[in-house]
């Protein structure tokens, strides 16, 4: 009897350790509170812990002084220096870890981060918010430059269309597992074809407003989603460039690109 309860405490405690669940940290980096943006309804819909990354020296001004202050640390090889975090990465388990792009990469704050953080054993969850794309090239760095870390698929959003986070990131954590609630599942874009004269029209639609010209679409796969299309083209971009870029046209409302792959 004494053997068989402590065989049945032995697994109560196994399936008690199993259940814990892992302790969440979204760290962000925001210049213009876009990425702040994100990264409060990540923490909402999480109920998780948060921190910002500052700067010794903010970065100021409009636009163009923070780039060309940014390309000067580029040429010298230096990256901005930070104060220390407010948490202590040690003690989470899965770090969401939030950025703006600038040059196709994290900014350099978030750089700085990186170098000055061990993330054994974590769960490193990207999200960034951009003019146009760079998730994938943000995400390429990460892995080359976060210790340690066992990257997780990340979310990034364009600045233009921030109203759709909420929604989006939804989606994102319930297929990330890291909340419960009904998934909607996609279908596989169609294979790529020549594009109609409609599509094209398309791509030029959602795609005018941008403030540099994108290209000029050679093929396209599409999908449906709920309230309309997402379409899926390849583009030359010039100068023997390539690109893909993902446009959603909905019944009622003018076509938006959602990113940019180059």
């Amino acid at each position: 009897m004494k053997k068989l309860l402590a065989l049945i405490c032995s697994a109560l405690m196994f399936v008690s350790c199993g259940a814990q669940k892992e302790k969440t940290l979204v760290v962000y980096y925001s210049q213009s509170n876009t990425t702040k943006t994100v990264a409060q309804e990540i923490q909402k819909q999480l109920g998780c812990d948060i921190v910002e990354i500052e700067c010794v020296e903010p970065y100021t001004g409009e636009f163009g002084a923070v780039a060309a202050r940014w390309q000067e640390e580029q040429k010298s090889g230096k990256t901005a220096e930070i104060k220390p975090l407010a948490k202590n990465i040690a003690d989470y388990d899965v770090i969401f870890l939030g950025y703006p792009i600038w040059g196709g990469v994290y900014a350099s704050p978030v750089a700085t981060f990186l170098k000055n953080t061990d993330f054994a054993g974590k769960k490193l969850v990207p999200f960034c918010t951009f003019g146009s794309g760079g998730l994938n090239t943000s995400v390429a760095e990460l892995k080359k430059n976060a210790k340690n870390a066992q990257i997780l698929d990340g979310y990034g959003v364009r600045q233009a269309r921030l109203a759709s986070a909420p929604a989006e990131v939804e989606q994102f954590l319930i297929k990330g597992g890291f909340k419960t609630g009904d998934l909607i599942e996609l279908p596989e874009f169609s294979a790529q074809k020549e594009c109609t004269e409609d599509e094209k029209n398309i791509f030029t639609e959602a795609t005018s407003n941008y403030s540099f010209p994108l290209g000029t679409p050679s093929s396209v796969g599409s999908r449906k989603i709920s309230g309309g299309t997402e379409y899926l083209f390849n583009v030359d971009a010039g100068n023997g460039a390539k690109s893909q870029i993902y446009v959603i046209a909905k019944e009622g409302a003018k076509p938006e690109f959602t990113q940019v792959v180059r």
